[in-house]
């Protein structure tokens, strides 16, 4: 399912077949979390700022409108009218982040919905079940997401805790796939969970332990939780030394370009993060020559697009005067040109990347576009 084309040092340009069309990797997932970009951006619009994948999230689909509804639209696919790669979040990284009080047991987690406060129990088992009626082509497996820092016993305890979830949610989504025929894609595969806080040592033992389930991928999770990007590039190296070398690699979460760039450098193949529709809702967009913040007063006046040459609608149709007009009169045309600008800018930035590592000439890329990408102009 995945095949590595060509390597430059540690970067790896690979393809990775799904049951709707193959991913050309390193690749930027656009986050759909209810299976909805933010920012009025259609389907269609994905196509038109290049997205390979989009994200969804089995916490927030469950409570609305619910799996069942979507399986019986004929999945995520048939129901946002999406024919291209989908992968779902399993739920794990939202019961950190929303849930104020949460029981976690080896059974799984009670937390109140954020939603109306009823509870839920998430097991893995609930989990498997719900990206099976969604019908992603890729699931990830339920885990617990701890915060940077955490005891280490307590970030031993959960690790462990974590890979038995794993081996529960392979079973379950074998069995539904093989047990259920209202499932819509019984192709979808399952994605296993690194997890282990800051601990090096840690981190690899629970990859190499996952790693003997042979699954079709792997992520790193729980990283952009408090570490600093050191520490994080310290994990990621430590764990890309004992991960499958023949299996995508998922770094869940990050992050900015410059993120992304040295995440490849060290051998990651896809990334998501919410950061480029959620800034540009608040008029930071990306270039080539750094961060541009279009509210700036020095804009009022500005003819040029957002960026000259960028291929996006925004820049292809109106000024950076405009925009800054749009969003200084709050108008939701603003946050939707500026989210158009943002992902193309994604989409081409890891176009860019796996072109250089075609021509093995990554770490010239890297040296020449890491440090620029993250200044703001």
């Amino acid at each position: 399912m995945f095949r590595i084309v060509k390597t430059s040092g540690a970067a790896r340009r690979g393809v990775f077949q799904t049951p709707h069309g193959e991913i050309q990797t390193p690749v930027f997932m656009n986050v759909g979390t209810l299976a909805a970009i933010k920012g009025a951006v259609s389907t269609r619009d994905l196509e038109t700022v290049g997205c390979q994948v989009e994200l969804s999230n089995t916490y927030h689909l469950h409570l609305r409108p619910g799996e069942e509804i979507v399986r019986d639209m004929g999945g995520l696919h048939g129901f946002m009218n999406w024919p291209h790669p989908i992968l779902t979040d399993s739920g794990g990284f939202q019961v950190f982040s929303l849930a104020g009080l949460r029981r976690i047991t080896e059974e799984g987690v009670r937390f109140h919905a954020h939603t109306d406060g009823h509870i839920i129990h998430m097991t893995p088992e609930m989990s498997m079940k719900i990206q099976a009626y969604l019908g992603s082509d890729i699931a990830m497996a339920f885990d617990e997401c701890v915060e940077n820092p955490s005891p280490r016993e307590y970030v031993e305890k959960s690790a462990a805790r974590t890979a038995r979830w794993l081996e529960r949610c392979k079973a379950e989504l074998d069995r539904l796939h093989r047990e259920d025929e209202t499932c819509p894609n019984p192709g979808q595969m399952l994605f296993g969970i690194n997890q282990g806080g800051v601990f090096d040592d840690i981190r690899v033992e629970h990859m190499k332990r996952i790693a003997e389930l042979d699954l079709p991928g792997y992520a790193i999770g729980g990283l952009a939780v408090g570490e600093t990007a050191e520490e994080m590039y310290r994990i990621i190296e430590a764990v890309n030394t004992v991960a499958p070398q023949n299996k995508p690699r998922y770094l869940m979460g990050v992050g900015t370009p410059s993120n992304i760039i040295e995440a490849v450098a060290r051998g990651v193949d896809f990334f998501d993060c919410v950061m480029p529709a959620r800034n540009a809702r608040h008029g930071h967009v990306y270039t080539w020559e750094g961060v541009r913040n279009l509210n700036n007063e020095k804009y009022a006046r500005d003819a040029d697009p957002i960026e000259p040459g960028c291929g996006c609608p925004a820049c292809r149709e109106y000024s950076r005067a405009y925009i800054r007009h749009l969003f200084r009169a709050g108008e939701s045309l603003a946050g939707r040109l500026a989210t158009l600008h943002n992902l193309y800018f994604y989409n081409n930035l890891t176009r860019h990347i796996r072109e250089a590592i075609e021509r093995d000439e990554y770490e010239a890329f890297r040296s020449r576009w890491s440090a620029v990408l993250s200044q703001r102009i």
